[in-house]
């Protein structure tokens, strides 16, 4: 049994694809997409220069309530787009100003939150890459107390229990590592598509 666990360890590190980065300039990135560091608002605004909108969105209690509800990646895109299109073909509604402003906060908010993610999944990485060396020391390990004689079979129940942990702990963060990937191409998507709403009801 504690065989067959020692065999099913090295089994789970030898096949942790997700771990290594494909791209060496980022060792710790560990999706198949490429790592964008920044988004580019050149890329996603076509709309007139934001000027100092950057720093007064948050000035604004509407727009800032606005930003918050948009962001939220619960908040379906569709709604969202509703959302803005409702706010600015409002009456009274300056919509060069307000679309302005509501970019401004929209990229600020969700970059911010891109780049939390981006850091998490580097930093769950760095922990995979360390929980791998402790599984391939522990099993190795366990071979040894197999193989010594006499056998000291509480140790070897022990280590090979630790071992079944660490080992589902390791495929556990390596599905969440899989899921969180797609993230940052959600956020970015996201970004894109409310931008462009906003630069069509400024029109």
């Amino acid at each position: 049994m504690k065989f067959r666990i020692a065999i099913g360890a090295l089994a789970v590190i030898a096949t942790a694809g997700p771990c290594l980065a494909a791209d060496p300039r980022y060792p710790d990135w560990p999706c198949a997409q490429a790592k964008v560091p920044e988004i580019s608002i050149a890329a996603i605004w076509a709309g007139p220069p934001l000027d100092d909108a950057s720093n007064k969105w948050k000035d604004d209690s509407r727009i800032s309530a606005l930003v918050e509800k948009l962001a939220a990646r619960k908040f379906p895109v569709e709604d969202a787009q509703k959302a803005i299109t409702e706010f600015l073909a409002a009456p009274g509604t300056d919509k060069a100003a307000a679309g302005k402003l509501l970019f401004a906060g929209l990229f600020e908010k969700l970059n911010t939150e891109r780049s939390a993610v981006m850091t998490g999944l580097e930093r769950v990485t760095r922990k995979q890459r360390d929980a791998a060396d402790k599984i391939r020391s522990d099993t190795i390990a366990l071979q040894a107390l197999q193989d010594a004689t006499p056998r000291d079979q509480p140790k070897v129940d022990e280590l090979g229990n630790q071992l079944v942990w660490e080992t589902r702990i390791f495929e556990d963060r390596r599905s969440v590592i899989k899921f969180v990937c797609d993230v940052p191409t959600a956020i970015d998507k996201r970004l894109f598509s409310l931008g462009r709403t906003i630069q069509q009801e400024m029109e």
